[in-house]
């Protein structure tokens, strides 16, 4: 029989809802609006709705399965209350207890848990990617934002409140650009995705470079896939993105290491996918940075998680790491 868990990552736009085996592989997909209108008991009610239909799923493909437990990623999901709070991007209000709820739903002993996005791919990464095996390793997370899940001595840290880890908080630029969070010079400001960007519109104006690929781009359009097309055709202006990108996210992770002395520090997201590009410069950075001790002593990977799956693949992780409690 296989053994299977369910994950659930609840975005701002969608929530997605998925069955995964235990080599890391997703037998079946659903998903949902994640709502507008608040109203989060409406919301647990369709999404308990749709777990149960992927389980129907599951029944027609005639697969023997035993399913042991629902994880679910969120943002500012709190692993040890089981509650999403104050979620910025999110319509509910407050506190909004969505373990409690889903137990209410799903009595059948499952195990279940939540925990923030950037959280469950560290462990997504420690039981289905490149970490396994590890037992000290940093993840980051850059997209909209950038986000981290931290690996101490295999188990993920939460610190006393369940909120550690938010190290694309941490003061980059002291008075720098405004953050998405509303202070000044934190690394999310200068290595997400609209990071990069606004790097980009900077340079732009600083060289007048009417001859880039990037000049006739508007700001809601550019994107950091956009920045990689020019960067590989030899536009200046992306590449030198690229090069202050890595500048300022290895000085960052040059940070991490003197706090944690990682094995590896892995990256997931859409910008990773410029491969050297990103890379590159960022050990680079990363090693000028680091005493001495430390200096190529680190590992920068690239996250082996499927970048459409990873998040489901991450919360579903949460559960074999509650069974093995």
């Amino acid at each position: 029989m296989k053994k299977i868990a369910i994950g659930i990552d609840i975005g701002g736009t969608n929530t997605v809802i998925g069955a995964v085996d235990q080599d890391g592989n997703v037998m079946v997909s659903r998903s949902i609006d994640t709502p507008k209108h608040g109203d989060f008991d409406k919301y647990i009610s369709d999404l308990s709705g749709e777990i149960q239909e992927l389980v129907k799923s599951l029944k027609l493909m005639n697969e023997e399965t035993d399913i042991l437990g629902i994880g679910v990623g969120a943002p500012n999901g709190n692993y040890y209350s089981g509650t999403i709070e104050y979620a910025p991007n999110l319509s509910f209000k407050g506190v909004v207890h969505v373990v409690d709820a889903l137990k209410k739903n799903f009595p059948e002993s499952y195990a279940i848990a939540l925990t923030n996005d950037a959280n469950a791919a560290a462990i997504g990464e420690m039981v289905y990617g490149g970490a396994q095996g590890m037992k000290n390793f940093v993840m980051f997370t850059l997209g909209t934002g950038v986000g981290s899940g931290i690996i101490v001595n295999g188990d993920l840290v939460y610190g006393h409140d369940g909120f550690a880890g938010e190290c694309g908080h941490t003061t980059l630029v002291p008075g720098g650009r405004v953050c998405g969070c509303g202070s000044l010079g934190h690394l999310e400001a200068y290595c997400s995705a609209p990071g990069m960007k606004r790097t980009a519109f900077e340079l732009l104006a600083y060289y007048n470079a009417e001859d880039s690929l990037l000049a006739n781009k508007s700001y809601n359009e550019l994107t950091s896939k956009m920045i990689y097309e020019a960067a590989v055709k030899g536009d200046k202006i992306a590449l030198e993105v690229f090069q202050k990108t890595g500048e300022y996210l290895g000085q960052g992770l040059a940070d991490t290491v003197h706090h944690l002395a990682p094995e590896a520090i892995f990256l997931f997201g859409g910008p990773t996918a410029a491969g050297d590009y990103i890379f590159k410069p960022t050990y680079e950075s990363m090693n000028r940075h680091l005493l001495p001790i430390f200096k190529d002593k680190i590992k920068i990977l690239p996250s082996k998680l499927k970048l459409g799956d990873a998040a489901i693949v991450g919360a579903s992780a949460l559960v074999w790491k509650e069974l093995e409690k």
